[in-house]
């Protein structure tokens, strides 16, 4: 219950945040989206109509189709963002801010609605539309699910276009990859350390003197060489990035010649790392 409570916050905050965004950056400078929000700003910009209600009555039957075809659990937190969007874009309806330079409008248009929506994923919710399409021509086609989310909101800029002019929807395109970066990033978490897979005869060695200086954990792989055929110990180390430059340093103190591949990694829980 404690888990159910803090995502349906989340998820309250997430779709504020991108309910706010849509109104006052995308819809006060005419900018479009993708999905079935594209559909309703275009049905805003053309008839006058509330996206806040073009957005719920767009996504009911697809409501009814995934409460039947997918279950209603995976409907629930759907259901719930998808609401609290709506109400939250007719609550927000008044606050924009149109700008003479679209690129700053585009700019901060995708931070603020990939921030939104990353909060939403990231607590189990969406905001329903495309996103349930494309579980359903998954489940029942086996299409992926990128690729139609892709392709419906190709279709959707391109049909925003022809009203709101080539130079806008290239704009909101800047917008949709700005949004789409910013929501992996909330996705995977702010927070990203290191991860070192260190190839040496001396990894023990390496390993003890890791855990001793930097109280850090470390483990031991088995390893064999393709070319030599001889059998070596792989280590495999994560820290935080300001720790890299220390771990570098114990490596090469002990073993000069040691090959050692670093990588990015994100969202790390687990004992000295942040937990979720």
């Amino acid at each position: 219950m404690k888990n159910h409570l803090k995502n349906a916050v989340l998820i309250a905050l997430g779709a504020f945040i991108f309910a706010f965004g849509l109104n006052y950056f995308t819809i006060a400078n005419k900018l479009s989206e993708g999905g079935f929000t594209g559909i309703a700003l275009l049905l805003n910009y053309i008839f006058g109509l509330s996206p806040s209600i073009m957005i719920l009555l767009l996504n009911i039957p697809l409501f009814i189709i995934g409460w039947i075809k997918l279950g209603r659990n995976s409907m629930i937190y759907t259901i719930y963002g998808t609401l609290l969007v709506s109400l939250f874009l007719w609550l927000t309806e008044d606050f924009q801010l149109p700008l003479n330079d679209l690129l700053l409008a585009a700019l901060f248009a995708g931070v603020s609605i990939g921030v939104g929506l990353g909060i939403i994923f990231r607590s189990g919710g969406t905001t329903g539309g495309v996103d349930i399409i494309a579980r359903l021509a998954f489940k029942y086609f086996g299409i992926s699910m990128g690729r139609t989310m892709f392709s419906f909101d190709a279709v959707v800029i391109s049909l925003s276009a022809i009203y709101i002019g080539i130079e806008k929807a290239m704009y909101t395109l800047v917008a949709v990859f700005v949004g789409a970066r910013v929501i992996d990033f909330v996705q995977e978490g702010a927070y990203a350390a290191k991860a070192a897979t260190i190839i040496s005869d001396h990894a023990p060695e390496i390993a003890s003197k890791i855990m001793k200086e930097m109280d850090r954990g470390a483990t031991l792989l088995k390893g064999k060489g393709g070319y030599t055929g001889s059998e070596k110990e792989v280590l495999y180390c994560v820290v935080s990035r300001n720790e890299l430059t220390r771990l570098k340093s114990i490596v090469h103190s002990i073993d000069k010649r040691a090959f050692v591949v670093v990588n990015d990694v994100h969202d790390v829980l687990g004992e000295g790392f942040e937990k979720d």
